[in-house]
């Protein structure tokens, strides 16, 4: 799984070539942003969804369109426990690989199910072009902080130092959801908000200000 690896501040390189991407949210208040890529799958998405639950902790899940259509029910429960969502492409695809209209007609598609007006590309990939077709619809929500989490090289412990030792007011900390990171998401998600708590630090949902469709209305018009 190939990152652009943070982080990446405002003021870098990166970001004067990508204008209108969101790395972080600042404020005064100590507030973060939780968020999780790849779902849902029934596999992890109700372990992570039974931790928030507990910890009282609103999440942003950055969801898979296939995903989607394969687990509606996981979907809602995301929302019906107060969490925002995100558009992710319908196949979790990379738009480095992809002609832009090919990329665009991904979005589109998880759009059909995923009603919101946040987007994160697979892979932290995006192309100017890409970017430029989608800049008016979506808030490209990128990262400051990502736990790497995925990569089943590392030890929960450097998966938790990962975050730890990089966040700060308005940061954008990045896990996932998946099978691929499920061993040592298990291990670091509850150490990770318990020691950002205990820092003083607030989790916050991203908002989304689209409203979402309720699920016995999907299909009304013609299956997806």
């Amino acid at each position: 799984m190939k990152y652009i690896i943070p982080p990446f501040k405002p003021s870098s390189i990166l970001s004067l070539f990508f204008r209108g991407l969101t790395w972080t949210m600042p404020n005064k208040e100590n507030k973060i942003y939780l968020t999780f890529d790849d779902g849902p799958i029934p596999e992890v998405t109700p372990w992570v969804l039974d931790v928030l639950k507990i910890k009282n902790i609103p999440a942003t899940f950055f969801c898979v369109g296939a995903n989607v259509d394969k687990y509606p029910e996981l979907y809602q429960r995301i929302l019906k426990e107060g969490h925002s969502v995100g558009n992710h492409t319908y196949h979790h695809v990379s738009g480095w690989k992809m002609k832009n209209e090919e990329y665009k007609a991904e979005i589109d598609l998880a759009a059909k199910v995923i009603r919101s007006n946040l987007f994160r590309p697979p892979y932290g990939q995006i192309s100017p072009g890409q970017l430029a077709d989608i800049r008016h619809e979506y808030k490209i929500i990128m990262w400051d902080v990502l736990s790497k989490d995925y990569d089943q090289s590392l030890a929960v412990a450097q998966v938790i130092d990962n975050v730890i030792s990089t966040v700060k007011s308005g940061s954008i900390i990045v896990m996932h959801y998946s099978l691929k990171a499920e061993k040592n998401l298990r291990g670091s998600l509850e150490i990770t908000i318990d020691q950002l708590t205990a820092k003083g630090f607030l989790f916050c949902a991203i908002p989304n200000e689209m409203p979402e469709i309720p699920l016995e209305e999907w299909f009304e018009d013609e299956p997806v």
